[in-house]
């Protein structure tokens, strides 16, 4: 049986917070490093634009890989590459091409691995459930951000629906503006694309 904590081993417990500030941190808060964040949309809303727009951002703290399940290298992938300039942190980031779950493991027990891994997306991976508290469970100073496709409003399958109710932060992106839900804070939306996120919702004043 596990020892139960006191209010005082709560209050004193250390946490891996990510210094976040600017619209990141009115978005999301100060979030620790570990669990799993979801990104989830509809087609062609700047979706995977916010995603690599969120893994950019991440190199700032830690060693970031994007897991591209549906697209691997190709010309698509090139292209948000260099729209969103990710040569500035080539360092710290890479992009792996369709890597499966176990591909994925072998991966991240290796010295010095991604501390955060992009997995585009759940429904490619074609993950179960089991797998996805596996990982979770297997890597636990480490923060898996999912892409989910969508079914009306939520996630599409059971699998992507069971994660997005688990995790600690969650991004809807609709109309190139992403919307966040933080179990940290925050709560103010970032914009993928000003210009168009402006002309569907339009401008206010």
């Amino acid at each position: 049986m596990k020892r139960a904590l006191s209010v005082n081993n709560i209050l004193t417990a250390k946490f891996n917070r990510l210094p976040f500030s600017g619209q990141w941190l009115q978005a999301v808060g100060n979030p620790e490093l570990t669990g799993s964040w979801v990104i989830y949309g509809a087609p062609k809303n700047g979706k995977t634009s916010f995603a690599f727009m969120l893994a950019k951002y991440l190199t700032e703290f830690r060693r970031v890989a994007y897991d591209s399940v549906e697209e691997g290298k190709s010309l698509t992938m090139q292209m948000q590459v260099e729209r969103h300039k990710m040569l500035d942190v080539s360092t710290r980031f890479t992009l792996l091409d369709k890597e499966d779950i176990e591909e994925l493991k072998d991966r991240l027990d290796k010295h010095k691995s991604p501390d955060v891994v992009f997995i585009d997306s759940v429904q490619f991976l074609d993950m179960k459930f089991s797998e996805y508290k596996e990982l979770k469970a297997r890597y636990p100073q480490k923060l898996f951000v999912y892409i989910s496709h969508v079914n009306g409003n939520q996630p599409e399958g059971q699998v992507a629906k069971r994660i997005w109710r688990d995790a600690n932060v969650i991004f809807r992106v609709e109309g190139f503006r992403a919307f966040p839900t933080s179990r940290y804070g925050g709560g103010a939306y970032i914009d993928v694309w000003k210009e168009r996120a402006e002309a569907y919702y339009g401008i206010v004043e």
